[in-house]
């Protein structure tokens, strides 16, 4: 099996077009025509993890629609790539995970937050009980290989902050991007790979067949806030500054959308999330799924609000995975605003 080096070198764009062309008939959303507020490309990456399970359901069930949007969904297997497809302007607006928000600030690119789906990371760090069966701590992982998604996404970020955080360097072990749950279960039958750091419901799968040991769980919001602190906000769209500056409309119907999925799932059952959702979104076990929804189920936002504290756990916890951030300015007001989901609460009254 193949497996890809992460490097600190920029993807290259016949990656994103790689990825746009693999991945995005995976997702069978259509544009509506007509639609009074035109046309929104939204990119997600991982089209059965449920990160993204909000901004599904939302086109799912016809919310988008109901806003006078045309919402086309594209998915990328990773969030770096969702989030180079921006860059390149591929697609509008990207579902993932805030902390890009931050990262891109100090690399000059504004973007910003507009509504908040998950308000902890969603993600898990799990041992292979076969590569490294002797696993005592952090430190035996120096030197060892962790799969992520991608190069620069949140479990790259999330894997780096766990080593740093035990006095490590985030260096100190070398990251192997996993394009797909498959991929990464192989890796692990294999050996190739001593730990994964991933979502739902890779990391539920790896646990159930494989023996996965999870040492740092981010799938709880109690689990997040041990682990960071406070509130680590995660899964949320954000798009380029001028895109929210120059279509208004657009991005408070967005936000409406969401804000409106989000009340919904405060009583949905899972018989209800499994009518909601194509049969390709449930992944290959149903059960193992809703389990795992239902573990995660209090990680999404009830509301869609920027918590208070949100955004400074998220920038010391980048600092600490990133240290060269630690001596640049952000002004973490600009990276996310709580209007349009206001706006959106009043609608719903959430």
């Amino acid at each position: 099996m193949s497996r890809t080096l992460i490097h600190r070198r920029t993807l290259g764009v016949a990656s994103v077009a790689y990825a746009a062309g693999v991945f995005a008939p995976m997702l069978a959303a259509q544009s509506t025509s007509g639609a009074d507020l035109g046309r929104v490309t939204v990119a997600v990456a991982g089209q059965s993890e449920m990160y993204h399970l909000p901004v599904l359901l939302a086109d799912q069930l016809g919310f988008f629609k109901a806003e006078g949007l045309g919402v086309v969904l594209r998915d990328f297997s990773a969030g770096a790539l969702a989030l180079q497809a921006l860059q390149e302007g591929a697609v509008d607006v990207v579902s993932g995970a805030y902390e890009h928000t931050i990262r891109q600030q100090t690399r000059g690119q504004p973007l910003r937050s507009v509504v908040l789906h998950g308000r902890a990371p969603q993600v898990a760090l799990g041992i292979s009980s076969r590569a490294l069966p002797r696993y005592d701590s952090p430190r035996d992982l120096v030197g060892k290989h962790i799969g992520v998604s991608a190069p620069g996404s949140s479990t790259h970020s999330f894997a780096r902050w766990f080593l740093a955080r035990e006095g490590l360097q985030p260096q100190d072990a070398t990251y192997v991007a996993m394009a797909s749950g498959s991929a990464a279960m192989a890796a692990l039958r294999a050996g190739q790979i001593h730990a994964l750091c991933h979502s739902d419901p890779i990391i539920a799968q790896a646990e159930q067949k494989l023996g996965l040991r999870v040492v740092a769980d981010a799938r709880t919001l109690k689990g997040s806030q041990e682990l960071f602190g406070g509130t680590m906000p995660a899964s949320c769209l954000y798009a380029a500054q001028s895109f929210v500056q120059k279509r208004p409309e657009q991005v408070q119907a967005l936000a409406n959308a969401v804000v409106h999925t989000l009340k919904w799932l405060q009583t949905a059952e899972p018989a209800d999330i499994v009518k909601a959702l194509p049969a390709a979104y449930l992944a290959s076990d149903r059960p193992l799924y809703l389990a795992a929804f239902y573990r995660m189920r209090e990680t999404f936002s009830p509301n869609g609000m920027m918590p208070d504290d949100g955004p400074a756990v998220a920038l010391r916890a980048l600092t600490l995975a990133y240290p060269d951030l630690a001596g640049t300015k952000v002004d973490l007001a600009r990276t996310f605003s709580n209007e349009w989901v206001r706006k959106a609460r009043q609608k719903f009254n959430v």
